[in-house]
């Protein structure tokens, strides 16, 4: 990858269902692999994973190769589906909770998605999570900033229901990909869409523990 070349748009939201994509370990690690120097609140598609806290299967589970949601799952999608609310200049592509994770496709349709103020357009307070870019200064409208302030909803209403006070629900640091062209773009829908079908074999699944790398 080069950070000089621009990623690719996105421009229909969902897109392809198509054959299933088997979990490769090189394709879809979940590590940051942020690249220096690109500026990740520029226009393009970005392919992102959050993993929940140690784990936990908070979300739900796969009943017979399908997502059942619990409550703070509903809570997960419904606050993603919100974020072009916050952010008016992004699109949300493909995206999937999972038990203890989330996968999703966000386009950022101009230089900057920033959100319109600091209380979300249905009346909800909308809360930061600590969570620091680099140099500690967040970026208006990056991938970061639209992440942190995802993160932070959910967490509040989590914990919120559950009666707990800054209780981490999701791991400090996510997975972001930078989407160059329609094959990748294809790629990670196929993926997305076909997870719950590969949570048996899904590295974040808690039967696999003894996989994961140290």
């Amino acid at each position: 990858m080069t950070a000089g070349r621009p990623a690719v748009p996105l421009r229909t939201p969902t897109i392809y269902n198509s054959h299933m994509v088997k979990f490769d370990p090189q394709k879809h690690h979940r590590r940051s692999i942020r690249l220096k120097g690109y500026d990740y609140a520029s226009a393009g598609a970005y392919y992102v994973t959050i993993v929940a806290w140690q784990r936990e299967c908070l979300f739900g589970e796969v009943v017979n190769k399908e997502m059942v949601l619990s409550k703070f799952g509903l809570v997960a999608k419904q606050q993603w589906e919100k974020l072009p609310k916050r952010f008016p200049n992004i699109e949300l592509g493909a995206y999937i909770i999972m038990p203890n994770h989330m996968h999703g496709i966000i386009e950022i349709i101009n230089d900057r998605g920033t959100a319109e103020s600091l209380t979300n357009l249905d009346g909800e307070s909308s809360r930061r999570a600590p969570t620091k870019e680099q140099y500690q200064k967040p970026v208006k409208g990056s991938i970061p900033t639209i992440i942190r302030s995802y993160k932070s909803a959910v967490s509040y209403r989590i914990n919120l229901m559950r009666g707990t006070d800054g209780v981490p629900v999701w791991q400090r640091n996510y997975y972001e990909h930078v989407i160059r062209n329609e094959t990748d773009l294809q790629n990670k829908t196929d993926y997305i869409e076909s997870n719950p079908l590969l949570w048996d074999e899904d590295d974040e699944n808690p039967i696999n523990k003894n996989r994961r790398e140290p």
